[in-house]
């Protein structure tokens, strides 16, 4: 029998991020689900050990993007022992509609980087001393958006990307892969909010070539190839999974 891994997954109460928690979990793997709201993540928890075994799915309430509280969550992590996956999908598109001021502008790109650049930028650098070596993986959560936009959103994914490059080449030699994932439209989340009307995710949907809106488990699915054991020699890729919705060239 394979060794059990223990697998860190941020943003992992909801959406894509619990579907990521669920697919390690129902492999047999020990999972640690981290985000800012205790009760989401602990009902999250709770309901992913009823399905897959009790003990499994830990959690820890922690604002990623407030470098005291990521020493928290890593030095809870880290007293668990090594990491063998760390998956960053903590973030969101946070910019509220700005009025055209610059001051509501600014305000907009502040808050896209810190929900989706810092959060996988600190967690990483926090834990990096305790992932695997060799063997770890290193997995960020993109997203068709830094492709295309929208700018404060799309220009922090960007941001991403950049960092999935240099860390994988910073941690190559130590047997570490790190790349990221970067979904299209994903239905069944509550990343859209009051926005995902039967009009717009029929639009959404219509940008793909396959006709269908993408599926949580599916990018859970992208995940768990990339932290793979077999894909060791995957690193430093976007792994796009948007139903053709942007051509792979």
């Amino acid at each position: 029998m394979a060794e059990q891994r223990r697998v860190v997954v941020s943003g992992g109460g909801t959406g894509i991020g619990r579907a990521v928690a669920a697919a390690f979990a129902a492999d047999g793997e020990h999972v640690t689900v981290l985000g800012r709201r205790e009760d989401v993540l602990r009902t999250a928890a709770g309901e992913l050990n009823g399905t897959h075994g009790e003990g499994l799915v830990d959690h820890f309430a922690a604002d990623l993007a407030d470098p005291a509280q990521v020493r928290d969550a890593a030095a809870y992590i880290a007293a668990g022992g090594q990491v063998d996956v760390l998956v960053t999908n903590a973030g969101g598109n946070v910019a509220a509609a700005h009025d055209g001021s610059l001051e509501s502008i600014a305000d907009g790109y502040l808050r896209n980087f810190h929900a989706n650049v810092l959060t996988a930028v600190l967690l990483t650098e926090a834990l990096l001393p305790h992932v695997r070596r060799p063997g770890g993986r290193i997995v960020h959560m993109s997203s068709i958006a830094a492709l295309r936009g929208p700018g404060s959103y799309g220009g922090s994914k960007a941001a991403v990307h950049a960092y999935t490059f240099e860390l994988a080449q910073r941690v190559g030699g130590d047997g570490i892969t790190v790349n990221a994932v970067a979904p299209g439209f994903v239905g069944g989340t509550e990343f859209f909010g009051d926005r995902a009307t039967p009009d717009f995710v029929a639009s959404r949907v219509a940008q793909t070539l396959t006709g269908q809106p993408g599926r949580p488990a599916e990018i859970a699915a992208a995940v768990q190839y990339l932290a793979a054991p077999a894909a060791a020699y995957t690193t430093a890729q976007i792994l796009h999974v948007n139903g053709g919705a942007a051509l792979g060239r």
